[in-house]
């Protein structure tokens, strides 16, 4: 019995039996909701009894499944024949009993995929239950493929492949069939679908996802540790056979690693690989279908599996000692030489740390680290002295920065080495006895006198003699000598500790097959104190004296100073060197003495200074003393002593001039000398009558008189007569001079003589401003345009010309001047050709 299947709900069947009946359910897949029921019966002879058996499962059926359709129920004798088809239309306890219609007897085909052969692949044979036989049925196909992959008979329904069918690219078609008649075209029944599925055949071998993987692991890993995990894919169909079964095995790689046949894993197989011996391992995964089976297809990847570094190889020296060697002249810090261990890990697993555990060189000697070599650098500590100890010794030891319990049994992570330094001579400097020489020295110890001694001598073993001299340029006065054998110091001129208490001095010590071996010491030379200089005043004093002091009055205190310093302090005595009738002194014994009077009234006209010669000892030895002389003037005071005026004042009282008249006629200097000042001030200021009054004039401006008016003899325009005017050329004595707009660099004087006046006139106003301080210190131009009575050139205006120019004389154009020599030279060549 054929069944379709709607290919929307892709519904399922399932077979399940009971008794002599096969119930066909149908599920959809999305939703756990039955759809439909088809029921098939293997009835009894008894047709009642079988029909009696499907009534009660009817009425059953919805009760237990409220979702499901209309139920088909088939009956069917034992014998395999199909006689009733029970329909849910019933009439009381009357049954009504249907013919089933026959459908197709075919649901889908089956096809192999990569056919190989000539001839089209047959697939299958489509046959309706209408198709009588008669030729008159006539198959027509449709859906995927048809026309094109697959090809149908029209007339007896025969189905092939026309192509090589791959199912990689499509593992199934679906299609429709259907019969009509060929006369009346009418269908014989309705389409039906049906499904061509290819079977799979292992036509494609295993690829990986990847051509080649990379992996770390760390060494010295236990067995079975994971180190990746690598994958393949087999396009053919896993549900089919075994042409996707796929087994994973190693081709290369062992006894190293180990791969899972079924997952792919590779995982460690060899225990207690070491980084150190070899770091890198390459592994070739196979991947086989067929269950790994002979025949099938496979596939390969590699694996590159780098171990990664652990700390499990302890440092070690290569060598159990070492020799190294430095000049005893190294300085402290300076490198002696570099060791290292050895340490196969790498990165902050071969991280060392170096340190000096002992020896009797530690003093002297000391090891660091350099953090990016890691070497251990042995150092100076200490200067070396190859004169008292030839070799140094120190034990040195290394370890591990960074230590990993898990491999503490590999241990001891740490190693020694001894180091052996020789100390190699040089030719030293010579040593003084010591860092700096101090003496003193009285300071009047006399020349040639040894003030002490420098002592040096060559730390070599050959010792050589020393020979000793004065760093000149630390004395430049050639105060001191030394010895240059035994290197006693002595003075060569006389010290004065008031000039400098200190002398610093440098001391030379070389040797003497040797000189440039040479050392300098610094010598401090101190200059004691002698009592050589007397006690004098501590400052001038200005003292006076008034005329109404009483005797016995105070006057002033002094003190005095010595450069000198005695070990106990000064102590001054003041007395006075003789007898005085005016003044006396008193000692206060703390170094300060008071001037008193001795009598009362003195008179500034009679003695206006006193001098008072005061002796001042000193108490040390020997004793010095000096006489400072003390100048008392006598001034006049007021009643309560204050000063009012000394001597310059009674000179000017001898005049009958008291201090107010001085004073008034002071002030009265002062004022005129003020008064003086401004009136010159004003004078300069004061500014001259302009001779042409312009408001936008701010300067001194050209005026030009450019109006001929009617000829020489118009005055009117301009008047000559006040450059004649007596009182004008008086009066007028203030000019404006005037920047001119052009210059004339020649200007021919005037023909005229008879205008004296007017030339008067100018050289009178030009040696006035010569002669005025108050002139600009610029030339101006003044131009007059008055040409004077009676010229001999007349007018050369040619409306007063005669009608013939025959009876004109132009002779007297060529004395004019160069400036009417184109002129003259015109006129005249002219008259001369007329005449001729």
């Amino acid at each position: 019995i054929f069944y379709r299947e709607s290919k929307e709900d892709q519904r399922r069947f399932y077979n399940v039996r009971v008794a002599d009946v096969a119930i066909y359910i149908t599920f959809n897949s999305a939703l756990p909701t039955l759809l439909s029921l088809f029921i098939r019966c293997r009835c009894h002879r008894d047709d009642r009894l079988a029909a009696m058996m499907m009534n009660h499962l009817f009425w059953l059926l919805p009760l237990v499944f409220p979702h499901l359709s209309s139920p088909v129920i088939l009956l069917e004798r034992n014998d395999g024949n199909l006689f009733h088809n029970w329909n849910h239309l019933m009439e009381g306890d009357k049954i009504v009993l249907h013919r089933s219609k026959r459908d197709w007897m075919w649901r889908q085909f089956f096809l192999s995929e990569e056919y190989t052969g000539s001839n089209y692949q047959y697939v299958g044979k489509l046959r309706s239950d209408k198709d009588i036989g008669d030729g008159t049925a006539r198959y027509v196909l449709s859906g995927e493929g048809a026309g094109t992959v697959f090809r149908i008979d029209e007339k007896s329904g025969d189905l092939h492949a026309t192509q090589r069918l791959d199912r990689e690219e499509k593992a199934s078609y679906t299609l429709q069939a259907q019969a009509f008649n060929k006369i009346t075209g009418l269908p014989l029944e309705p389409a039906t679908e049906f499904i061509v599925k290819i079977h799979d055949i292992n036509d494609n071998e295993p690829k990986f996802t990847r051509a080649v993987y990379s992996a770390s692991v760390p060494e010295m890993s236990d067995v079975g540790t994971f180190v990746i995990e690598v994958n393949a894919t087999d396009a053919d169909d896993a549900t089919y056979g075994n042409s996707a079964k796929l087994v994973y095995s190693i081709l290369q790689g062992q006894p190293y690693f180990s791969v899972d046949p079924d997952t792919g894993i590779v995982r460690i197989a060899l225990s207690s690989m070491d980084r150190e011996v070899r770091k890198e391992y390459q592994v070739v995964i196979q991947a086989k279908d067929m269950a790994g089976q002979m025949g099938g297809l496979s596939g390969t990847t590699t694996v590159n599996v780098t171990l990664t570094d652990v700390n499990d190889s302890p440092p070690r020296f290569a060598y159990s000692s070492y020799h190294l060697s430095t000049y005893e002249s190294a300085e402290i810090g300076s490198t002696v030489g570099r060791i290292k261990a050895n340490d196969g890990d790498e990165g902050e697993n071969a991280e060392m740390k170096y340190r000096i555990v002992e020896g009797d060189g530690k003093e002297f000697l000391d090891i660091i680290t350099d953090e990016i070599s890691q070497e251990g650098v042995i150092v100076v500590k200490k200067k070396l002295d190859y004169e008292s100890k030839r070799v140094y010794t120190v034990k040195v030891e290394v370890t591990n920065t960074h230590q990993d319990p898990n491999f503490f049994h590999l241990g001891p992570f740490s190693d020694t080495a001894i180091i052996k330094v020789t100390a190699k001579d040089v030719d030293e400097r010579p040593i003084f006895s010591r860092p700096q020489y101090v003496f003193e020295v009285n300071e009047d110890t006399p020349k040639g006198t040894t003030i002490g001694t420098i002592t040096a001598w060559d730390p070599d073993a050959t010792d050589y003699p020393i020979q000793y001299a004065v760093d000149h340029h630390t004395d430049p006065e050639r105060l001191y000598h030394i010895d240059p054998k035994n290197g006693s110091i002595t003075i060569l001129k006389s010290l004065d500790r008031e000039v400098s208490k200190w002398h610093n001095i440098s001391v030379l010590a070389s040797e003497m097959n040797n000189p440039h071996q040479r050392s300098r010491v610094p010598v401090l030379i101190k200059v004691l104190d002698v009592n050589d200089n007397a006690p004098e005043f501590a400052m001038i004093y200005e003292t006076f004296v008034c005329e109404n002091v009483k005797a016995g009055q105070l006057i002033q205190t002094i003190s005095a100073i010595d450069t000198d310093e005695p070990l106990v302090g000064h102590k001054f005595v003041f007395s006075l060197n003789s007898m005085n009738p005016n003044f006396t002194i008193f000692d206060n014994e703390d170094n300060t003495a008071r001037i008193l009077t001795r009598r009362s009234g003195f008179n500034r006209r009679e003695m206006s200074v006193y001098y008072l010669p005061v002796v001042i000892s000193d108490s040390d030895y020997p004793i010095q003393s000096s006489t400072s002389t003390l100048t008392i003037r006598v001034c006049s005071c007021d009643a309560t002593g204050n000063m009012r005026s000394c001597s310059v004042d009674a000179l000017l009282l001898s005049a009958g001039l008291s201090t107010g008249a001085l004073v008034a006629i002071l002030l009265c200097i002062l004022i005129l000398l003020m008064i003086v000042v401004m009136f010159s001030a004003l004078k300069k200021q004061r500014r001259k009558e302009p001779l042409i009054i312009s408001k936008e004039d701010v300067r001194d401006n050209v005026v030009s008189y450019n109006d001929e008016g009617g000829g020489e003899e118009d005055t009117q325009a301009f008047d000559i007569g006040t450059l004649r005017h007596p009182e004008v050329i008086e009066s007028n004595k203030l000019r404006r001079d005037i920047i001119p707009e052009m210059l004339f660099p020649y200007h021919r004087p005037s023909p005229m003589k008879e205008c004296a006046d007017v030339r008067d006139f100018i050289i009178s106003r030009l040696q006035d401003n010569d002669t005025d301080p108050f002139a600009p210190p610029y030339d101006s131009l003044a131009t007059y345009a008055y040409e004077g009575n009676g010229s001999i050139a007349e007018s050369l205006s040619s409306l007063e010309s005669s009608v013939t120019e025959g009876d004109h004389e132009y002779d007297y154009l060529s004395n004019w001047g160069p400036q009417f020599k184109k002129l003259a030279d015109m006129y005249i060549g002219k008259d001369t050709g007329v005449a001729n």
